[in-house]
Formats: C-alpha cells, structure tokens, sequence
C-alpha cells in the first residue's frame, strides 16, 4: 500500500500540472524533486493518520476521512514548501488538483482493492463450504438491520435481498445500496428473488411485536429467524451467529412483568436452600436461578444418578466455588434420608419439585404416581416440620383442577396435605405455586413436534381442539420464587399463563416457520403432515388453573392467590392410611375410589389398569 500510494502521490502531481497547463507535464531540473520526492512527504503523513493499520478488506467510512485528513495535510505542507522555495512555473491551482485528485485516486483504491478482495473472499468461501448461498430479506431497516446486513456481506451463507419494513417513509427507498419493501408486496419478493429465509432485525421489539411478525411471515414458504432480544445482546452489537431459529416462546405473545427483587431475595439470599427432584426440568432451572440470588448453600436432592451427575456438574462450571452445592441422591419417600439431610445443612427453604409428572405414565402406573406424588410430599412435609425448615414451596400443576388423570388428582391431594399441615402446626410455612406446561420440559409436546419435524413428519396431534397453556421455564421458575415468598401459610398461587394455545395451530406454525410446507388435501405435494391420533389416557381437551373459581391479585400481576376449600387433616389422615394400604397392594379399582374421595372434581375418563397387576 505504502509503494502503491508513493505511485499515485507522483502520478496526481504530473496529471495536475498536466490538466492546468493543458499538455502532457513532465518537471524541469528545479521542480523534478519537489514531484518526485513528494512521497516522502505524503508517506510519513498517511503513516500518522493510520492509513496502513486498516485491513484493506474491512475499510469503513471512518478509514476514507482519515484519508480525506491525511491528504489535506499533505497537500497543504507540499503546496507551503512549492511557494515558499519561489520556483516559477507553478500554477497556484495545481495545489487545488493535486489536493482533490489524490483524495479521489486514494478513496478509489482502497474501495477497489476491498471489492476485489470481498469478491475473492466469497469465491473462495463457496470453495470451501460447498454451500449455495441462501437469498434472505432482512426484517427492519433500523440500526441492527444494518448492522446485520453489513455482517451478512462477509457471510458464505447468505445473501441479502433487501429489507422489509413497517415504515412508509422508508418503504421505496434505498438502504445501504438496498431496496427497502412493504409486507403487501413481500410474497412477489419472495419468488422473484427465490428468498430462503427472513431474517427478523428487531431486538428490541416486546414479546407481542414478535408474535404479530411471526403470524405475519408465517404462511410463506420461507424459515424465520430472529436476533435475540436487546438484554441478550452484547454491547449492542449484531452478529450473524446471533440468528436463531424462531422459538416457541416468541408465540406466547405475552410480555414479561418485571420480577420483584424482594421477593426473589427473601426465601433465598444468605440461606441454605434445597430443591428436590433437582435433575428434572424444573428442577434444574429452579437451581439455576437459585444460584444467581446467593443462599448459603444449595443441597440438590434427585433419586436419579445420572440427571444429579448433570446438574450438579453444569452448577459447578457456573459458580465460582463461592457457593457450596452437595448433590445428594435419594428418595423423597426415605423421611428419615430427608430429616438427616434437612438437619445436616441446616435447611431454610425446600421447593419440592420432585414428581412423577408424564400424564399417561402415571395413569399406567398409577400405585407409583401415589406413592411418589402424594407421599413423597407427605414425607417431605413431616420431615420439614420435624427439622424446623421455613419454607417449604410445591411445584403444582394445572391438571390437579378437576383432574380426569392420575397425575392431577395426585398433585390436587398434595395440595391438600400442605394446606391441612399448615392449620396444625406453625413451625414450616407452606406454600403451593398452580402453573401449566412449561415450553422445553421433558415429555413436553415442543420437543416432540420439533423432533417430527427434523425427521420428516408426521406431525401427530391428539385433537384439533386440544388447547393448552404454555410458560417458559425461566419465567415460570422467576415466578414460582417470588410466588413462595408471599406466602402466608396454606396459599395456592396461580401463574397468569396468558392465552391458551391451539395445539393444532401450534405444530403447523412449526412446520411453516422452520421453511417447510404443511401436507394436507389442499397442499399434496406438501413436506409434513399432521396426524391426529386422538386423546391420551387421561388428557383432557383444556386444562384449568382454578378449582374454586375465586381468586385475589397479589404484589405481581402475574400471580394469584387462590381461594379454594381444603380438608382438615382429621379428616385427610385416615383417608391416606387407606390409601397408603391400597397404593402398596396396587389395589387400582380402591385407589380410584378413594382418590374420588379425596379430590370431588376427579372424573377419570378411562379405566387404566396397572400393567405389571393386569
């Protein structure tokens, strides 16, 4: 660069005397050095302005105003040498030329040489990674829409077509040498250019904003994807691997409250906090943001070797030994396991997460499902009294709401033991959190659909109808916490899950999003079909989150306290004796009837019966 720029310094000199006087110039004997040597002038200058530090390739609009800057000084102290050394025969205007040629030939080169490089790096790229470029249209002409087209030129994989835009200034106009298009006319784009993918540039648009994007790109034949949202970017700055694909949770079309640092903090900060069923899904994110809000120490409880490994092992890569975590494997129906080890780290606070919660396992194993569901919490819960433990927080569910499953009425009866343990004794707060599916768990219907999809369909549904509430882990955990750190004694707190999802409509989303055609009568030569196999044992059309019907609003709009009857614990405890007695000798028929009378609203729709005592 340095050879290539002493060149052009001599050449805009000999072309600017050259157009002044109107005749090809050479220098006479006393202005030859003043032309010749000029590069050692200019080079030393170009030097200072850091003309050489820039990669040739990656030049930016800051890099041509160095050169803008550092001509102009160079112009100016050549020009004060010329006149100041009183040569005759040099025309005052050839200062003006030889100032504004050289910018013009310096910016020239560099763009020249930085399109033949960017030209040569996407030949070799395509050399490389055998890929055909993809065609994408970039959703939002702001500031990370830029950005992120401007990191798609160094990208082998895609090639920006244009931006999409709400704006009907910009609509028509031109972005960074881009046309900038309306939605109206998105679909003509899309085959025109053969459009692959939309790339959606809104970070900081809310949750409903992008669910309103997302129904709109959805019925084109294209995959979507989305930057993340602001707080997930690093200093604001845009990357094409920060693309993802569209998650399920940019459906829920329900913006996040803000939590209330309070109440994360007061069951939890400087305390030694316990999770049992530590491994699962809850569970796992439960530690996990237990973590960040700095107890004493945190015991993860899981009877599973392998999930405890897991956690455990991800927890440690994560906290700084700051904090001691003990994995301990066991049971939750071992009480004396649970007292030793409630006594042994001193346990403040327990949020009982440990359950058998898969719908049709539990109703084709239902002596287990009662066994672990209700006494596992009833050993819990005595082994909390008895080791004076705080707070004792329960992982509830939607389906314990007039349950027609094993696996809801189980959870329904745990609630009731909480609540009857927490009008006889005030040594352990109880508190129970009423919440529905969380997107990701396991055994979760997100999994599944996105699973079928990567193989190629079908889809399978159980109903068109079936309709389904769904939460984020991270949300519904956030909640949970805050949710135990309101309670009183006895409470059953509902999560607002916001509107109920279509889980029919849920999984041709999927399909369109993820750029694939749904393959039905009216689309045969579509890539997936869906295949409805009809309800499972024990699933009902909707879900509920309230038994009673009556609730009261609390510090955080998206929980409630539920007001809903309960069962004296005179009347509860020789009702789960019989039951205990029953579950242990899998007496299904005696255990459905007993639960019917624990639980009222219980309507089973099906007689399972227990396959190892068919």
């Amino acid at each position: 660069m340095m050879l290539a720029d002493s060149l052009i310094v001599v050449l805009i000199l000999l072309v600017s005397f050259s157009i002044r006087l109107g005749y090809w110039y050479f220098p006479p004997e006393q202005i030859v050095l003043f032309v010749f040597g000029a590069p050692i002038i200019a080079i030393p200058i170009f030097k200072f302005f850091d003309l050489y530090r820039t990669i040739i390739q990656y030049v930016s609009f800051g890099a041509l105003w160095a050169i803008v800057k550092a001509s102009s000084m160079y112009a100016l102290i050549w020009g004060l040498l010329i006149f100041m050394s009183a040569i005759d025969g040099v025309p005052r205007s050839v200062v003006i030329f030889n100032w504004l040629l050289l910018i013009l030939f310096l910016v020239a080169l560099r763009i020249g040489a930085r399109w033949f490089f960017y030209k040569l790096m996407s030949y070799q790229g395509k050399v490389d990674h055998k890929k055909e470029t993809k065609n994408v249209l970039i959703y939002g002409a702001g500031v990370a829409g830029i950005q992120l087209m401007n990191a798609l030129k160094y990208s082998f994989e895609y090639k920006p077509i244009g931006f999409i835009d709400d704006s009907k200034e910009l609509q028509g106009h031109y972005i960074a040498g881009m046309d900038v298009y309306s939605l109206e006319i998105v679909s003509k784009i899309i085959k025109k250019f053969k459009v692959d993918e939309i790339l959606v540039a809104l970070p900081s648009a809310s949750r409903s904003k992008r669910m309103d994007i997302i129904n709109t790109l959805e019925p084109y034949p294209v995959l979507v994807r989305m930057l993340p949202g602001v707080s997930e970017l690093a200093g604001g700055k845009v990357s094409v691997t920060d693309l993802r694909k569209v998650k399920i949770k940019d459906l829920l079309g329900r913006d996040s409250v803000m939590a209330n640092t309070k109440l994360l903090s007061k069951n939890i900060f400087n305390k030694s906090v316990m999770v049992t069923g530590a491994g699962g899904s809850i569970g796992s994110e439960l530690c996990r943001q237990i973590l960040l809000l700095k107890p004493k120490l945190l015991v993860l409880y899981e009877m599973s070797e392998l999930a405890l490994y897991s956690i455990e092992k991800e927890l440690a890569s994560l906290e700084k030994k700051e904090i001691d975590i003990f994995p301990i494997l066991g049971n939750v129906n071992n009480q004396e396991r649970l007292k030793k080890v409630f006594k042994q780290f001193k346990v403040e606070t327990i949020y009982h997460a440990a359950a058998y919660k898969h719908v049709p396992m539990v109703e084709y194993n239902n002596s287990e499902g009662v066994d672990n569901n209700i006494f596992g919490t009833l050993n819990c819960s005595q082994a909390a009294i008895d080791s004076s433990v705080e707070t004792f927080v329960l992982i509830s569910t939607d389906k314990a709401v007039r349950p027609t499953n094993m696996m809801g009425a189980t959870k329904r009866v745990a609630e009731l033991i909480l609540q009857a343990l927490s009008f006889i004794q005030t040594t352990t707060n109880f508190t129970m959190v009423r919440f529905g599916n969380v997107l990701d768990s396991s055994g979760s219907v997100i999994p599944l659909f996105k699973k079928q999809i990567k193989e190629g369909g079908p889809v399978t549904v159980t109903d068109k109808d079936v309709i389904r509430y769904f939460m984020t882990i991270t949300e519904a955990v956030e909640l949970v916490i805050q949710a135990g750190a309101m309670g009183r004694g006895g409470d059953v707190f509902l999560l607002d899950m916001g509107s109920p999802i279509n889980i029919d409509t849920l999984a041709k989303k999927m399909i369109r999003l993820s750029g694939l055609e749904l393959k039905d009568d009216s689309n045969p030569n579509g890539d997936i079909e869906i295949k409805y196999i009809g309800l499972r044992p024990g699933e009902k059309l909707f879900e509920e989150l309230l038994v009673g019907g009556s609730s009261s609003i609390t510090e955080n709009p998206l929980i409630q306290r539920a007001e809903e009857e309960m069962m004296s614990w005179d009347k509860l405890k020789p009702i789960l004796e019989d039951l205990k007695k029953e579950s242990i000798a899998c007496n299904q028929d005696k255990i459905r009837k007993l639960l019917k009378q624990l639980v009222p609203g219980y309507s089973p729709e099906k007689k399972i019966v227990d396959i190892l005592y068919k």
